[in-house]
Parts: structure tokens; sequence; C-alpha cells
């Protein structure tokens, strides 16, 4: 199943925007009030309530990105973060590099992305264009400036120069019906994203007009990282290759650190109404969405149809505008079996619309390597950093009475009873291994038992692409599950997707510091926020209230360098599973140094021995391949076809 792709005949015709975004908002609300379009055409900007109409667009379109699995899929699996776990199709083997598929031009890596951010793009300058004349406020045209901005930056990271003129004139709105298209170089495109972002910065707010709406600073973060990206690709420490071929000055590369590292201080130092959570937990808990750290989300809500873009009958689809991301990093825990005090066999732990459970669809696994020794996630991370315990679903409460089932409990490990909402299943750290005895405990599952404990257990150095530890951060969680296990337990998350944190700020920062040899700014922009996940008052896997603080021993651990690799390693456990990765590892030019050689155990519940496995990841993927419907849609020969082609997947 493919993200939807239009080529470029198609989303240039009448500014036509992707299928379901939705596009009026009202004055009386803070909230952006969606009612579905299916297209603008040129007379619908000529108006107020038309240019309003383009500017929700402009939010709605977020969706068919952010919460969609298979755009998960491809900003994260084939990275040091995941691979394609046992029930992956050809979309997660494909992105994974490994052998077991190919990055071609037709797959879902390569229509992910450009479709949806030319049709936005449009429909931006669309707004732009007839903004004024409408008479549209400045602050509301920098809305539209920004989102122009954001999808440039998106195709420019992906797939290298891509065309401004998309028909009429670069950067203006197209009405006709194109059938040829011209590839702008990387600094031409850098260019036109800076000088929107800085208009935007200039324009807009420093408060959010509605819940969720752009301000300064949000402008501010993605103009610190585009420049920061940009530095990179004009240092081009590893001499990766760029298309369209262009010229690119080393020398100015520090001058867009320094840019990247005042633009993203100076958002720290006026934050405006966004601000650190006290703890990383309280960031990431569903109780607690749109929270004051967030600063662009992808909203859902309960409403099935139009708020979550959903079904409305509680199945989901797998497809946008759809929050179904989740479902990829969920393994199929459900087919735990236990035997209740009659000796009948139930599930234990059942499928719930909780955060941290959800529907399973065993896509994509972490690989074993982030958990074990030299691992962002090693055993001495996970035992003062509640950022581990924050992220994954290492514990699973029972859940059968939420069912209707009245058994009073259920034997576990040792032949000891578990009751309801106790705890089932562990994973236990890689230095708890020895004392498992994985003989006999549950043939089926390959799970383990420990001295004393009624929990069947097993040590993260054996996670496997069956069953592996969940990303509790991105969980499904609904407010009308009335004490079951939900109704809707199949659909898309009502979730909003965090796609924007005030946290990336200081992250920017030190990583520009690093690079500006700022080694003492960039150490204390870091342990900023591991004084912030060395504080914790809840613990997610005991599901119980904790006090701990240990500020004092992850500020120890900070080393006295930091280093672009520990800048990796501290977005790694910040943001990780989110979708930042692939960017992340192609920025700074180590996705193969990080990702090439990665190990996880086999595909069967009980295989628990890791095995090592090899990517082939050359230069010439650090930039993905234009999708094969743009390349059948133009009116050009084969080989002006091949040449607009990235060259490493050319015919």
């Amino acid at each position: 199943m493919n993200m939807k792709t239009k080529s470029i005949k198609y989303i240039l015709a009448a500014g036509l925007l992707c299928c379901g975004l939705t596009t009026t908002l009202t004055s009386c609300s803070d909230i952006l009030d969606e009612q579905p379009r299916s297209q603008f055409d040129p007379t619908f900007f000529n108006t107020k309530a038309g240019i309003e109409g383009g500017l929700t667009s402009l939010y709605a379109h977020l969706r068919y990105f952010y919460g969609n699995g298979y755009w998960l899929n491809a900003c994260e699996t084939g990275t040091d973060e995941y691979t394609y776990a046992q029930s992956a199709d050809g979309n997660f083997k494909d992105a994974d590099l490994s052998g077991v598929g190919s990055m071609t031009s037709s797959n879902s890596i390569a229509g992910g992305c450009w479709g949806t951010a030319f049709a936005n793009i449009n429909t931006a300058s669309g707004i732009i264009e007839n903004g004024a004349e409408a008479g549209m406020d400045k602050s509301l045209l920098a809305e539209a400036y920004f989102f122009r901005a954001f999808d440039y930056f998106l195709l420019v990271q992906y797939y290298g120069g891509v065309p401004l003129d998309l028909g009429a004139g670069e950067l203006k709105f197209n009405t006709s019906t194109v059938r040829t298209s011209v590839r702008n170089t990387v600094p031409e495109v850098y260019a036109a994203i800076f000088s929107d972002l800085e208009k935007a910065v200039a324009d807009l707010p420093e408060n959010p007009r509605l819940t969720g709406t752009v301000t300064k600073n949000v402008a501010r973060l993605f103009l610190s990282k585009a420049y920061l990206t940009y530095a990179w690709w004009l240092e081009n420490p590893n001499n990766i290759p760029t298309y369209p071929e262009c010229n690119r000055n080393a020398g100015e590369a520090q001058s867009y650190f320094q840019k990247a590292y005042a633009t993203a201080m100076e958002a720290i130092n006026n934050p405006g109404p966004y601000a650190l959570q006290p703890t990383f937990y309280d960031v990431n808990v569903a109780t607690n969405d749109r929270n004051s750290e967030i600063m662009l989300y992808a909203d859902h809500d309960e409403d099935e149809k139009y708020g979550n873009g959903g079904t409305g009958y509680g199945w989901g689809s797998g497809g946008s505008p759809e929050n179904f991301a989740y479902w990829m990093e969920t393994w199929n825990y459900t087919e735990m079996i236990a035997k209740d005090p009659s000796g009948n066999n139930i599930n234990p732990v059942q499928r719930e619309a909780v955060q941290g459970l959800g529907r399973p669809w065993t896509r994509m696994a972490p690989v074993a390597d982030a958990f074990i020794e030299g691992g962002v996630w090693e055993d001495a991370v996970k035992a003062i950093d509640s950022r581990y315990d924050a992220t994954f679903t290492l514990s699973y409460f029972t859940n059968w009475h939420k069912a209707g089932n009245n058994a009073e409990y259920v034997i576990g490990a040792n032949g000891m009873k578990v009751g309801q909402d106790e705890i089932y299943f562990t994973w236990l750290p890689e230095s708890e291994d020895s004392k498992i005895n994985y003989t006999g405990a549950d043939g089926k599952l390959g799970f383990g038992e420990m001295e004393g404990r009624a929990d069947f257990v097993v040590a993260v150095n054996h996670i496997s692409r069956k069953k592996y530890p969940i990303n509790w951060k991105i969980g499904i969680y609904r407010t009308d599950n009335a004490g079951g296990l939900g109704s809707k337990v199949n659909g898309g998350s009502p979730r909003p997707w965090n796609i924007a944190k005030f946290s990336e700020l200081y992250l920017i920062a030190a990583e520009a510091a690093v690079k500006m040899n700022k080694n003492e700014e960039a150490r204390n922009l870091v342990n900023v926020l591991r004084a912030r996940a060395g504080k914790q008052t809840y613990c997610v896997n005991k599901r119980a209230p904790l006090s701990a603080d240990h500020t004092a021993e992850m500020l120890a651990a900070t080393p006295a360098t930091i280093t672009i690799d520990y800048i990796l390693d501290e977005r790694s456990r910040e943001f990780w599973g989110e979708g930042y990765r692939w960017f992340d590892l192609v920025r700074t030019q180590k996705w193969a140094e990080r990702a090439t050689t990665y190990h996880i155990a086999d595909v069967g519940y009980t295989d628990k021995d890791l095995k090592e496995f090899k990517r082939d990841i050359p230069a010439g993927y650090y930039l993905r391949p234009i999708p094969q419907g743009q390349l059948d849609g133009m009116e050009m020969d084969d080989a002006a076809k091949d040449a607009y082609q990235n060259p490493a997947y050319r015919n």
C-alpha cells in the first residue's frame, strides 16, 4: 500500500489539492474548523473566505506525511533505529537496503513526498499572490510563506534540486496543465526556502492565532534547521554527490552554521508561548497532548470522519489522512496465551486502544544494536535516563477482564499467578540475560523465566523481527473506551502527530556549535535536555508515580567533548522512532557509517540469537528517486526523462 502520489501534470492543474484535505476556518473559534473540499480553482483565492480556506488546507496537508505509516517507514527503516519486521511487505524491505528488496522510482519511498508537497506549494503560492488583494493581513500571508518553505525543505532534502517553476514562473501559482519540468539546483531551492522563512519570521505573530498555528518561533526552528542542513551540504565532508550538478562553496559553510546557531538561540532566548515540559514523560503522554513543547503538529481528534480522516467505523484504512503510523512499530503482543484457573486458554494481553498497545502490524522492528552495549540505550543509559522508560512499552499488563472474562488470574512464569492489571511479560536489560532461563518457559513465544518472578521475560539482546519493544510515545489513546478495550482499537489514532518540538532547538544549536568549534556551548545546550531526562515523576512501565532525580549522574555522563556522533545519539534518545532519523543521518552524512551493519534475531517467536545484516548504502542513495509517476506524466523523450532522474536510479 503506497502513499498517494501525483505527477506534476496533475498537481499543478487548477491548484488541485490532494484528495481529502479540508478547507475553512472560522473567526469565532480557537481551533481550525475543517470542511471537505477536493480542489481549489483560481477564483477561490480572490476572496477572503477562499484565502482562509486555503490556509486551513495547508495545515490539513500535514496529515499526508505525519501519521502515515509509509512516510514513517521512509524516514526510519534502513537507519540505525529500525529495520523491517516479520510481517513487512516490500515497502519496508525495499527501504532496508539489506538485500531483500530494492530502491526504485516505483516504490513508496520515491512517491511518498513529491505529489503531496507540490500540491501544497501551489496552494501556498495561490494564497501569497492573491492574499493582499483579498484584504488578508500580512501575518496570515506569512503562514503561506512558512508552508511553502516547509514543503520545499522536505523536497530538497529528499530529492535534491526540484522545480521552482510549476508552469507559470518561479514560485508562481499555476493554473494550467504542465507536461514538462526543469529542476532547479540545490542552492536555488535553498535561496527560496530562506527567503520565505525569513519573511515568515518577520511577519508571523509571537503567539499562535489559533491552537496549533505557526508563529515566529516555529519559523525560526525550521529556518535554523534549513541553515544547518545547507551548511552541511556546502561543506560536504564525505563527498556525497548532489543533483542537478552544481558548484558548492565549502567556504560559505561556516557562515550558515553561524546563522543556524544564532537563529536557534534567538528562539531559545525568546520562547514566547513555548517551553520544555518538566519531564520527558510529560512531552509524550497522550493526556498532555498539544503541550507547550510541541510547536507544530498534524492534528486529529475522535471525530473519525473529519477530525481523524478515518472510515468512521473504527476499522482503519491504512492510508492518509488517518494517523496509523504507530501500527507499524507494534508487534503482535496479542498472540500471548495463558491458562486461566479452569485450564482454558485466554489472551492475557488483548488488543486495547491505550497508549503503548493498539493495533499490531509488525512492519518495523528496532535494531538490537541500539539496546545493547555501545548502543544509545545501553544498560548504563537505561539506569538513569527516563527517556528509555518513556519511549518504549517494556511491560505488558493483563487486560482480559476488559473483554468480559471474569477469570481471577492466569498462570504466569514459574507456575505463579498473574492477576488482572498485573505484568505478564517484560523486556529486561542485557545485563539480566544470564539470570534468565529460556528453556521450557514458553515454547511458543520464546519467553524466559527468572527466579521469583511471575512475569515472563526476555532480555533486549534477543530482540527479533517478531517481537520487540513497542514505541510507546506515538501510540493510540482514546477517551471513549468506556472501561473496555475500545471499539475503535483497529482504527487510526485520534492523537495529534508531533512534528516540531521546542527541545529540538537545543540540539540544532548544539550541532551548529560543534561545527563552529564551540564545545562549551554545545555541551551546555545538550545538558539542558539531559538534565531534564534525569528527572522522573511517573514510570510508564510500572504504571505508577515514581520520584527519581538522576540529573547529577546524567550530567556527569555527558562527555567532555561533544561530537556530531554524540549529538546524533542524543537526537535518537529524544526523537526515537518519530520520523527524524533518515534526515538526521543524511544531513550529517553519517548514514552509511552508522547504519550499514545491524543485528537482530530472526522472524520466529522462539528466535533469540542475533544475526548480523549488511546494508548497501551507496553515496547516490543520499537522494531518493524521483517517482515514476512524475516521469511517466511528462511529455519528454526517454533521454530527457532519464536525465531528470537522480543518477543512482537511472535505467
